[in-house]
């Protein structure tokens, strides 16, 4: 019978042990190296063991002690593959042999990376405003980011909900947006639903594309470990061991937002991010997200971080742009007073 494709299955052999080792949430190519060079420096440093890759699943064969040892290195080794997307030939002979107990939360991570994406890019939170969003979401279940463009919110929270996927304290992440038209109407966008939509979404898809290669996050999109969807979907939904993140939420109505906060499962963590200088709903129709700010500021557990033009990590023209428009409330939409007052009066707090 053919024991691949049981996980960690074992038996004892004649004074030897066999065992089978599934490999999930990585790329055998990324574990075996190209030509197989990263399997080869494995194999190198225990001679003593039989080891047989194919595919998804590597068979051992050997002494139980030690495949027992090797099992628990090897974990460590795809936890390094697992949220760094590399591994080099040293820190195999680092990870494979070292007989200190290593814990896995520690394995090769510098303090300040969120997220170590393809090609070695490491993705950090840079500005002030930015680190003080990683500590908020750290310590609390659900915050909210609001600031103006190019202040890194959504790109510093995409970065958080891959990170608590790689560490596996979630499950799945869920990013959503308001599909709300800014001078363009859907109805003249060609394609199906999804076609339509996923323009909407784009910026969510640029910084997942910046964090997971191409291939898992194909897979990840695939199987629903990773889901992007307008905010419409979200409705009697629980939302329950995943990160969830709901972008550009100055266009949420406040029903919308009541909704999607309270999708909020007992395993979860939720980010808010938007920007209260650029909301396209409809005349006279109040914003969720300005509406939140005031309701739930002083819930514990809740926190309201507020990014500004120092943050902004564009081209230093963007946040000269930001200060002219700040600076001239003459040039925001006329067609929407009751919002642009609210706008006036948060911005004043701020």
């Amino acid at each position: 019978m053919n024991n691949f494709g049981k996980n960690y299955a074992s038996k004892i052999l004649t004074g030897m042990s066999e065992q089978i080792i599934q490999i999930e949430n990585i790329s055998p190519l990324d574990l075996y190296g190209a030509n197989d060079n990263h399997l080869e420096t494995v194999k190198s440093l225990f001679p003593k063991l039989k080891i047989i890759a194919r595919g998804n699943y590597v068979k051992l064969i050997g002494d139980p002690e030690e495949i027992a040892f090797f099992v628990k290195r090897f974990d460590l080794l795809m936890i390094q593959i697992e949220r760094f997307g590399k591994v080099t030939t040293k820190q195999i002979e680092e990870i494979m042999k070292n007989e200190i107990v290593v814990n896995p939360d520690a394995v090769i991570q510098s303090a300040d990376v969120l997220v170590h994406g393809p090609g070695g890019l490491q993705v950090r939170a840079i500005t002030s405003n930015q680190k003080l969003m990683v500590k908020s979401s750290d310590a609390n279940d659900l915050i909210f980011a609001i600031g103006p463009a190019g202040t890194g919110k959504t790109y510093t929270a995409v970065a958080l909900a891959v990170r608590a996927l790689k560490n596996r304290w979630v499950k799945r992440i869920i990013l959503t947006r308001p599909a709300v038209e800014a001078g363009e109407n859907l109805g003249f966008l060609p394609g199906d639903l999804k076609d339509k939509l996923d323009p909407y979404l784009q910026p969510l898809y640029d910084a997942l594309r910046d964090m997971l290669p191409a291939a898992k996050l194909l897979t990840y999109l695939e199987d629903g470990t990773i889901e992007i969807a307008p905010l419409a979907f979200m409705r009697g939904r629980t939302l329950d061991n995943a990160f969830a993140i709901l972008d550009e939420a100055q266009n949420a109505t406040r029903s919308q937002m009541k909704m999607f906060l309270t999708r909020m499962g007992k395993s979860a963590k939720f980010i808010v991010t938007g920007d209260i200088t650029q909301i396209d709903l409809p005349a006279k129709q109040p914003s969720g997200l300005l509406h939140s700010s005031q309701v739930l500021r002083n819930i514990e557990g809740i926190n309201f971080i507020y990014l500004d033009e120092s943050d902004v990590v564009r081209h230093p023209l963007v946040t000269r742009i930001i200060r002219a428009y700040k600076q001239n409330e003459d040039d925001r939409d006329p067609n929407s007073k009751e919002t642009n007052t609210e706008i006036t009066q948060k911005t004043d707090i701020i």
